[in-house]
């Protein structure tokens, strides 16, 4: 197999996990298939010292490194972006990268390298949801989403922070050669496979099980879509063009849970972010997203965190203020 050649770019500051996990996400990728071949470059060759001080060999900085030949480009987030973001050999070299390859991402923050470099110009990009306010004022051109944990507009695949990175190098790794291989790989990394990248970032919870077909996908984007439409198990059968009875085996052995239960838990997701972001009443918050009343959505709440959604409000607002 001919070898994808993967570049990753750090700086000073950068986040570790940001490269880690997806880098070893593509390393297992590569001995598995013989399929992959990775290298770190940044700014300068040397020591290069992330953000919680673990620092990083770099044997050649972008001056010695040729921008041509490489299949994927991998951008990494961390603090130090705001200064590597104005660096204009770095910029000038990932834009050259960019352009020759078949594809560029980015984990977090550092969709702000991408955006820097020109090669986001225009997308649908996410990025960690706490660098939402500012990648939208000052990238207007872009089309921000900080909800989905990844997105993919064309040849550019953005991510949001730290462990989603992993879940975008899984979704790389099957695009190239398929579920089974990225299946093998979480399963040897001890990793879900794989949080979908319309999950959304609020999600704490990991779904461990992905539809394995058509029809039961299809009843899953349908949920997805719209939480709060009724989605009974004869709606769904309907959607995957099954018998109620059949779907109803079919969706709990592929995805190990009931359609009833899987349909809840997606509704206290939406509940979840609705709660952190917004001020709207509980009992507003129970209608839309389909629980009906608020004595529901608390049952609800209840089962699946342990907290009523007031006491999940609270928490949520009082972990930002101290970021």
């Amino acid at each position: 197999m001919e070898q994808r050649r993967t570049v990753f770019v750090i700086f000073e500051g950068f986040q570790s996990l940001d490269l880690f996990g997806p880098y070893e996400v593509f390393h297992h990728a590569g001995r598995l298939t013989g399929g992959y071949s990775c290298l770190v470059t940044a700014p300068r060759p040397g020591l290069v010292r992330s953000g919680s001080g673990l620092s990083v060999h770099v044997p050649q900085g972008v001056a010695d490194l040729d921008p041509g030949g490489f299949d994927t480009v991998v951008v990494v987030g961390g603090g130090g972006v705001d200064e590597a973001r104005h660096d204009p050999a770095l910029t000038a070299w990932l834009s050259a990268a960019g352009a020759g390859a078949r594809r560029v991402t980015s984990v977090c923050s550092g969709v702000f390298l991408l955006a820097a470099s020109g090669l986001a110009g225009g997308r649908r990009v996410t990025t960690h949801w706490s660098r939402e306010q500012q990648l939208v004022r000052e990238h207007p051109d872009l089309v921000v989403d900080c909800d989905p944990i990844y997105l993919r507009d064309g040849p550019v695949w953005t991510s949001a922070g730290v462990t989603a990175g992993m879940d975008l190098a899984l979704a790389l790794v099957e695009d190239d050669v398929g579920r089974e291989v990225a299946h093998a790989i979480a399963q040897e990394m001890v990793l879900f496979l794989h949080r979908p990248g319309s999950q959304s970032q609020f999600s704490v919870s990991l779904w461990s099980a992905q539809p394995a077909t058509d029809p039961i996908r299809a009843a899953v984007t349908a949920i997805h879509a719209d939480p709060r439409a009724r989605h009974a198990v004869n709606d769904l059968a309907s959607h995957a063009g099954l018998s109620p009875r059949h779907f109803q085996r079919r969706f709990t052995g592929e995805l190990g849970v009931p359609p009833t239960t899987y349909v809840e838990g997606v509704r206290v997701e939406a509940a979840k972010r609705a709660l952190a972001e917004s001020d709207h009443p509980v009992e507003t918050l129970a209608r839309r997203y389909g629980f009906g009343t608020a004595e529901t959505l608390r049952r609800a709440f209840h089962r699946h965190l342990g907290v009523a959604p007031s006491d999940y409000r609270d928490r949520f607002r009082s972990t930002k203020e101290h970021r």
